[in-house]
């Protein structure tokens, strides 16, 4: 989510079997006008539902889900629906975290874009790499999340 590029994975696992579905909140949610409305949220929520839909959550199930601010919409919406004692707010890690993220390298490798390899590691690094992507052809820009007001700073073209 914090990345530059494309927009967000919304991913879906279920630790017991590995199964792995997502979904993605495209790019222009994370661009003006839409941005500055948090459409973002409802689309988090959307996407949420949709997901745990598909992979047919079983009566009972526990759901744990990101505290991300991305999913604040989201958290109480499956409390609504599924019951506070099934949903918990986790850090979400291992195999969850690595499907999630390679879902996005996929996708931003599919707009032409080499990440960094200690991306993870370097993410400041990471930020001005993906920044350096962009600023060397403007009509990358529309594969940015440019809403963030801090981005404006580094956004000059040229």
């Amino acid at each position: 989510m914090g990345d530059l590029l494309f927009g967000a994975i919304v991913g879906a696992h279920r630790k017991e079997t590995g199964e792995f579905h997502y979904d993605v909140i495209p790019v222009g949610y994370f661009q003006p006008p839409d941005f500055r409305r948090k459409l973002y949220l409802k689309k988090a929520t959307e996407l949420t539902l949709r997901l745990l839909q598909q992979m047919k959550l079983g009566e009972g199930e526990e759901i744990e889900i990101c505290g991300s601010f991305l999913f604040d919409e989201t958290r109480p919406e499956l409390m609504k629906q599924y019951g506070k004692e099934r949903v918990h707010v986790s850090v979400i890690s291992g195999r969850a975290q690595d499907n999630v993220e390679t879902a996005y390298l996929d996708e931003i490798r599919n707009l032409g874009y080499k990440p960094l390899v200690d991306r993870d590691e370097k993410r400041a690094r990471s930020f001005f790499h993906m920044l350096r992507w962009v600023k060397s052809d403007p009509d990358r820009l529309r594969l940015a999340k440019t809403g963030w007001p801090r981005l404006k700073r580094y956004m000059r073209l040229g």
